[in-house]
């Protein structure tokens, strides 16, 4: 007997005739997956795979890589540049050349009514990094406003910071095959399998072949989280009282190494004396975790023949995000784990080539991680650029999370905004939108033209996106993979690269300055300046086709290298880039700065990512199968405190702060504790209308995951308008 239809439909995937596939690298988060696109008889894009022969992703790719060769053809995308006199206005179609030539007669206009530093510019961490190079070139050798950042600035200032502080220099000293030598992997505010699932794919495959401890600290029951051995539901934003007391424990009991202290670092004693006044007798009442709890996972940690450390935003964005980075490095160091296979302290970095922003980018200093403030650096890339070193300035500007008040104060007139969009990413949302009208001339570059940030911009650059260009990304592991030109620009788009070679044509230095006309010549110019001995930034060995080859090569990767493996670790001989070549042990006291819940605003609000977005949904809020599988902003509650409220499952609620409110759906769930709630960060006007502006005194960046809400119900009556203010917030 036959139930159902007689003749049934099976679905059937249509038949994708692959002629050709183009090597390139996915151009979303920092995993670094080499991709394969496939182009048909015609030269059409028909879909893409992950390269079965690159270390990084080993054939996968997540739904964002497996879907990106949409991007292509997703809408919304911009055609030709625009121009208007006042935002408001309606823009009209112009030339590059009108556009271009406006663009740099206002900012000259500007800097000469003002001063130099009151135009801005803010980039991104999804450029290639031979634009970021140029970029850096024409902002601070023609333009020279010292006031340059990237949006970087809001995910990865602190873990900058914090190496900084640490090590002395900037870069991650471990990688992915860590995972494979580890014997406790504790993971801080990271949620691998939503926020870079190929990375989780890596921890699962080690531990298939391998059991260790998984120790994962995060306040919300993440995905990550259900597959630990032990989960450390910490209050928000105390990760340093934590890491405190387990150093207590670990010096109290002897479990540190103590000769690897002696050997290479410095300022234990008083690392020490700090320490002791983090009893977890005493800690436990600050950070939630029960002081048994926190013996158990230091005598762990520190008894493990190795023992790495990983952690993303939810260190990262708080007021205390550099310490908290500090502090897991001072861990790592008194237990002897920098620089050896499954001992590290590795940030899992956010967007596909934040490196290569911090790298190469000139905005927190000069390029190859040099400083504004060392007059050597200054006259070397002075020198090798051929201009008067005494154009740059001696110390860095502001960063982003500055230069919006700047705006405020009238201290920065105008502004140019490259692949970065503040009206969603920025906290505080109602504070950016104003300091947007006050700009007097504002340029929004980007691939789309219908971003929200464009709605007060007077001109408008429509850019290549990804594989329309060539260029190279450095992942978290510090593998630089190439990006192949694989189309030409949509419509009259053109790639950054181009937009910032033809600006700095309209400036004085910009006829002093040599502009390589390609992206490799560009790569050649980076590896001359990576070039040297005490260098750990040196990609002087590398090529295009050796990087091809490779599949993506790690730096430091010297001149005259053999094979295309880089060196997988930094610091493996214990030499720090401080000046006393001993890394940093840096006493960290938590002071409370935060936001807390109160009468008024009971619930912690927190934020993250979901697997199918990426970031603003820019590019994946116009992809398809994205939209269906994540269609709308919801805030996971704990059905406790909803019962007490009154609200129900599916419902609209409306959430509070002290700077604006939101009208979000419910979706209840016990991943979350009574006193929180949970957002994805990714959608429109909705959880950055809430969140603190309050900033990391060293990094600069905002404490996204640290804020008070309260949660009002909304009455039946007026839940079909709930429901079209939320719908709105997609922002297809």
């Amino acid at each position: 007997m036959l139930f159902g239809r007689s003749k049934r439909k099976p679905i059937k995937i249509p038949e994708k005739k692959v002629q050709e596939w183009k090597y390139t690298t996915c151009n979303y988060c920092s995993v670094g997956c080499s991709i394969e696109i496939g182009l048909d008889a015609d030269k059409k894009i028909v879909t893409t795979r992950g390269h079965a022969g690159a270390d990084v992703n080993r054939g996968k790719l997540c739904i964002k890589g497996l879907l990106e060769h949409e991007l292509f053809t997703s809408p919304g995308r911009g055609t030709e540049p625009l121009i208007r006199e006042r935002y408001f206005d309606k823009f009209e179609k112009t030339t590059w050349d009108h556009a271009l030539d406006t663009t740099a007669s206002k900012i000259k206009e500007i800097q000469a009514k003002y001063g130099r530093d009151s135009f801005a510019v803010v980039s991104t961490g999804q450029l290639m990094t031979e634009e970021f190079y140029t970029l850096g070139k024409l902002t601070r050798g023609c333009i020279g406003t010292n006031n340059y950042d990237g949006n970087t600035t809001l995910c990865m200032a602190s873990a900058v910071s914090g190496y900084k502080r640490s090590f002395g220099s900037d870069g991650p000293p471990g990688c992915y095959d860590d995972f494979e030598h580890t014997h406790c992997l504790m993971a801080f505010g990271s949620n691998l399998p939503e926020q870079h699932p190929i990375i989780y794919w890596r921890l699962k495959e080690a531990l298939e072949k391998r059991k260790f401890p998984l120790i994962v600290i995060d306040p919300r029951v993440t995905m990550l989280a259900q597959f630990a051995d032990i989960h450390l539901p910490i209050t928000p934003s105390t990760d340093c009282v934590l890491i405190n007391s387990m150093m207590h424990v670990i010096f109290k009991e002897g479990l540190h190494d103590e000769a690897y202290i002696n050997a290479h670092t410095q300022g234990v004693e008083e690392l020490k004396a700090l320490v002791a006044d983090y009893d977890p007798k005493i800690a436990q009442h600050a950070c939630g975790i029960d002081e048994d709890t926190i013996r158990n996972v230091a005598r762990i940690y520190a008894k493990a023949p190795a023992a790495m450390s990983i952690w993303t935003m939810g260190i990262n964005q708080s007021t205390h995000g550099s310490d908290g980075v500090a502090n897991i490095n001072n861990l790592n160091l008194v237990t002897g784990n920098i620089g050896k296979p499954g001992g590290t302290s590795l940030s899992i970095t956010g967007q596909c080539n934040a490196m290569g922003t911090r790298e190469w980018s000139s905005c927190s200093g000069l390029p190859g991680y040099r400083a504004l403030e060392n007059e050597h650096h200054r006259k070397e890339i002075a020198d090798f650029w051929g201009i008067d070193p005494e154009f740059f300035p001696k110390k860095r500007g502001l960063a982003q999370t500055d230069i919006f008040p700047a705006i405020e104060t009238g201290e920065i007139k105008g502004l140019w905004l490259v692949a970065t969009n503040p009206m969603t990413s920025m906290p505080n949302l109602p504070r950016i939108r104003k300091a947007l009208e006050k700009l007097d001339f504002l340029v929004v570059q980007d691939v789309y033209e219908d971003v929200e940030t464009n709605q007060y911009s007077h001109v408008y650059f429509p850019a290549a996106v990804w594989a329309e260009k060539q260029g190279c990304h450095t992942n978290t592991e510090r593998r630089v993979n190439l990006i192949s030109n694989v189309l030409p620009p949509y419509a009259n788009s053109k790639p950054d690269f181009w937009i910032f070679n033809q600006m700095a044509k309209r400036f004085e230095n910009g006829k002093v300055i040599h502009f390589p006309e390609d992206t490799e010549e560009a790569f050649e110019e980076m590896k001359h300046l990576s070039a040297g001995a005490d260098r750990t930034l040196d990609i002087s060995g590398m090529t295009y086709e050796k990087i091809i080859a490779g599949r993506g090569i790690q730096w430091p990767f010297r001149k005259g290298s053999e094979g295309v493996k880089g060196d997988p670790r930094l610091y493996t001989d214990g030499k720090f880039q401080t000046p006393s070549g001993k890394a940093n042990l840096i006493p960290i006291r938590f002071i409370n700065n935060n936001e807390q819940p109160c009468n008024d605003y009971p619930f912690w609000l927190n934020s993250g990512r979901v697997v199918e977005h990426f970031h603003t949904r820019t590019r994946t809020g116009k992809i398809g199968n994205c939209n269906k599988f994540s269609p709308t902003p919801y805030m996971e509650m704990n059905p406790d405190a909803a019962h007490e409220l009154g609200i129900m499952h599916q419902t609209y609620v409306r959430l509070t702060s002290r700077r604006g409110d939101a009208v979000v759906m419910v979706q209840l769930t016990q991943r979350v504790p009574r006193n929180m709630v949970f957002i994805p960060f990714h959608f429109h006007d909705c959880v950055n209308r809430l969140t603190l502006g309050l900033l990391d005194p060293y990094s600069r960046q905002p404490a996204f995951k640290q804020c008070s809400v309260r949660i009002e119900r909304i009455e039946a009556a007026n839940q079909a308008e709930a429901a079209r203010i939320n719908f709105e917030s997609r922002n297809f």
